[in-house]
């Protein structure tokens, strides 16, 4: 890790750091989903998804190769249209402003510098005179403030995934949509990335929604899961361990367990 204040937070057990409060109400959208049907070509994906994810709940979604995991996020946030249902994320007029979608891959800008790229994603109507501060912002929660003048082609794939991040929540967003953002990375990383995401959501109390192939990520950071199997929601399991969480705390294992048990069911399901 680069940032000192991050490197130390990465060598304490989870359950022995000082508990963050979510001090007041969620500030995040709240998302419902009626009747939620994808198809393409004579291809369904989703068929008839019914979900409601109250402001602020940090959302998990796991599930086979191919079954429908990333189009319903697409979904949410826009980038498809649905064949049939509706979504509704807050307020339509709302959501379009504060509404943000972290990929697997960085996307940065290679031409662009740290800071540069982070301001990305601000509103255009920020002020110059603005810009630089909010971005030098966003770079110091995710610790790395000192590289905001280096270029993108220097980081580390970690680095680079921090920028992205930074990138996605400096315009503070009330609902962040993270597409398997931590994929790529090696499992050290990984679990230093996982929990700065679980920090600074902590902090912000935007909504969440996490698409992964990993159940001890979604153990780790969710309030709930869902499994998504054959177009549709198989299993919703809350998360209700209190944080900070510890790796490995046995009842954390059971609900992966669980998760493990319906997607290895004996129809041959995997992930």
């Amino acid at each position: 890790m680069v940032a000192s204040t991050l490197s130390r937070d990465a060598e304490i057990p989870f359950a022995d750091r000082a508990a963050s409060p979510r001090p007041g109400p969620a500030t995040g959208l709240p998302v419902t989903v009626r009747g939620l049907a994808k198809t393409f070509g004579d291809m369904p994906v989703l068929a008839g998804v019914d979900l409601h994810i109250p402001a602020g709940q940090f959302v998990a979604v796991v599930g086979k190769s191919g079954c429908g995991k990333s189009t319903l996020l697409r979904l949410v946030v826009g980038l498809e249209t649905p064949s049939a249902g509706d979504v509704r994320l807050g307020d339509a007029s709302e959501a379009r402003r504060s509404t943000r979608l972290m990929f697997q891959e960085p996307r940065l800008l290679p031409w662009k510098r740290v800071v540069a790229n982070v301001a990305v994603g601000l509103d255009p109507s920020v002020p110059a005179s603005r810009r630089r501060e909010e971005a030098l912002h966003a770079l110091r929660e995710v610790g790395l403030e000192n590289r905001a003048d280096d270029w993108p082609s220097v980081l580390s794939g970690g680095q680079r995934q921090r920028v992205a991040l930074a990138r996605a929540l400096v315009s503070r967003p009330r609902f962040l949509a993270l597409d398997e953002p931590l994929g790529a990375l090696d499992a050290l990383t990984r679990i230093e990335m996982q929990g700065l995401v679980e920090r600074i959501w902590t902090a912000q109390l935007f909504t969440a929604v996490l698409v992964t192939h990993d159940v001890g990520e979604a153990v780790a950071l969710a309030d709930r899961i869902l499994v998504i199997d054959a177009g549709r929601i198989a299993l919703d399991v809350p998360v209700d361990v209190p944080r900070p969480r510890r790796r490995g705390d046995p009842k954390l294992a059971r609900i992966e367990g669980r998760v493990f048990d319906h997607l290895f069911n004996d129809q041959g399901a995997g992930i």
